[in-house]
């Protein structure tokens, strides 16, 4: 847990990292689409570490839980305003809602299995959450440049199987392809823009590298830099430029 200012849960301060997420945290249709489906034909539905409010379905009763204040402020005015609370301690009823969903958040939480717990108990439909999968990190080229961000995150991101077991039941996985131009700017979103990594806006609406010593991120901008500069990037990478889709970590856990 971190000491934070604004109400943040988990181990990161969004009050200190978190003002470029709206910006560059936008929802991709494809992935929207993905969960879409995925709640199948729920009406009321909970959407708990809702942050900005990217992926909320706006032909849904959503109702949205969001310990941050400065998350919580980022919320557009289209979109209700957010509970203040957190995973472990959802303030509603027993089977209150049809479904529930959680997108890139579950790796925030201080106990995995007590927020799952509580989705399981405010839902009476199915639990759809977007994340990423810990052992499929290494896909991403990044690791060449930033290793200490994947072995971060692969602390950080709980296995498909323990989240399974925390669910209960009747749970599948999808794999989510990421397109080349995904609109979301979660770190494999730039699988073939690396130039965007270079932003230290796009790189503060990654939490991960909150994680990362200023040293390790100024070595990385550097050779990251020189190997663009150079084409060595390109001659290594680029045919990922013109890919239309990335198979990366990115996955759909669904609990019906």
């Amino acid at each position: 847990m971190v000491d934070s200012s604004d109400g943040s849960a988990g181990d990161t301060d969004y009050g200190r990292v978190g003002a470029a997420y709206s910006e560059h945290r936008r929802p991709e249709p494809e992935i929207a689409d993905a969960i879409l489906a995925a709640l199948g034909g729920a009406r009321r539905v909970l959407n708990v570490g809702a942050g900005a409010g990217s992926y909320e379905p706006a032909d849904r009763d959503v109702v949205a839980v969001e310990p941050s204040a400065a998350m919580r402020a980022q919320r557009p005015p289209h979109l209700t305003p957010a509970v203040d609370a957190t995973a472990e301690h959802l303030p509603f009823g027993d089977d209150e809602f049809d479904a529930a969903m959680a997108t890139f958040t579950v790796h925030q939480w201080a106990d995995l299995e007590a927020g799952l717990t509580e989705l399981r108990r405010v839902t009476r439909g199915p639990v759809v959450l977007l994340t990423a999968d810990p052992s499929l990190l290494e896909r991403y080229w990044l690791v060449e440049y930033l290793p200490e961000v994947i072995r971060t995150e692969e602390q950080r991101f709980p296995t498909r199987e323990r989240i399974a077991a925390a669910l209960g039941g009747g749970v599948r996985v999808e794999e989510v392809p990421i397109p080349l131009h995904c609109r979301d700017g979660f770190g494999e979103a730039y699988y073939g823009r690396p130039e965007l990594l270079l932003d230290k806006s796009v790189q503060q609406a990654m939490s991960a590298f909150s994680h990362v010593s200023p040293d390790s991120i100024e070595r990385f901008e550097r050779n990251l830099r020189s190997d663009l500069d150079s084409g060595r990037w390109d001659e290594r990478h680029g045919r990922l430029r013109s890919r239309s889709h990335f198979r990366g970590s990115l996955i759909l856990i669904i609990a019906d």
